[in-house]
């Protein structure tokens, strides 16, 4: 399909057309970068509302997703989620099982689940997740949820990409939590302490009560109103705390629309899109099958202890500015 077949039917809403799109966008071919370069572009602005959510590997971000999800479409809203699974390192594959786990949610003719391989890219999100977000908001859904691999330091990279960035915390976490520092407690609009129900309910609020009380030690952020950011618990599993957890969400994006900071926000992170892109051409420069061979023979020189790799490298980084 040309990149005009596509974008009609992808406006109207097709399911089809989407996901035909966002698997044009994910692939490498210099022919594909092409065409979604120019599909992209004509992509008309959308105020659907961008939801990030990362969190600790069991916390039930699939479960909260799907359960969170359900009521949005019941409330007359479509929803997409993008969810980005963890490639391995040796093969490269991904199990990309986030459907399998959003049964019900998959079904749902309100709801578009697209789970996607990190393919070893960074921050916790996939390479393309940023055009999959555009490509979805296109095709008419209010309510864009991407959901990270998993929490860590470096995986803030879906706050540069989100309107609202949620945080989902286990009840009791004590010394589990040390990858959740303070480096991704500051970009947090929202903690939300799941599984806050039978014997847990109890652990969950202390929980919230221990993360409030360290969110008011975190300096005071221009974009963010009184009260914010806050910690609230919840249960995906009885849907107790989804409403008002929803609630919070849209209040805060409705201050940071009146106040201006939404499209600021929207605007410094259009530039984000810009460096990454711009530092993953830079990037592919290496790939080139005559970098290869240069960065190959350069490595083996390394390795032998013929070339110090500070060296190596400015050998490279000259060559690389050589024209050709």
């Amino acid at each position: 399909m040309t990149t005009d077949d596509l974008l009609t039917p992808l406006l109207q809403g097709d399911r089809r057309a989407l996901s035909r799109a966002i698997t044009l966008v994910e692939s490498t071919r210099p022919d594909h970068r092409d065409r979604a370069g120019r599909l992209i572009a004509a992509l008309p602005d959308s105020t659907a509302l961008r939801i990030g959510l990362s969190g600790t590997p069991g916390v039930g971000k699939s479960t909260f997703i799907e359960a969170f999800g359900t009521m949005l479409t019941e409330q007359g809203l479509r929803v997409a989620v993008l969810a980005v699974d963890p490639s391995s390192t040796r093969s490269g594959g991904s199990i990309l099982g986030d459907k399998t786990r959003m049964e019900l949610l998959s079904r749902n003719p309100r709801a578009y689940v697209r789970p996607s391989p990190s393919s070893a890219h960074l921050g916790g999100v996939a390479r393309r997740t940023r055009e999959a977000i555009r490509l979805c908001e296109a095709a008419g859904h209010d309510v864009i949820l991407i959901e990270t691999v998993g929490v860590g330091q470096s995986e803030t990279l879906v706050a540069q990409m989100s309107d609202l960035f949620i945080l989902l915390l286990a009840p009791a976490g004590g010394d589990e939590l040390q990858g959740v520092k303070r480096g991704i407690m500051e970009m947090a609009d929202l903690i939300l302490v799941n599984k806050a129900d039978g014997d847990l309910l109890s652990p969950a609020r202390r929980t919230v009560a221990d993360y409030a009380g360290a969110l008011r030690l975190l300096r005071k952020r221009p974009q963010d109103p009184d009260g914010f950011p806050k910690a609230m618990p919840v249960s995906a599993t009885t849907g107790a705390g989804l409403p008002e957890a929803w609630s919070c969400m849209r209040h805060l994006a409705d201050w940071r629309r009146d106040a201006g900071h939404f499209d600021r926000i929207r605007a410094e992170q259009a530039r984000d899109w810009f460096m990454a892109e711009l530092q993953g051409g830079l990037l592919a420069q290496l790939d080139a099958p005559d970098a290869r061979a240069r960065i190959s023979d350069l490595g083996a020189r390394v390795t032998q202890g013929a070339l110090p790799p500070v060296e190596a490298a400015r050998q490279m980084l000259d060559w690389l500015r050589q024209p050709r």
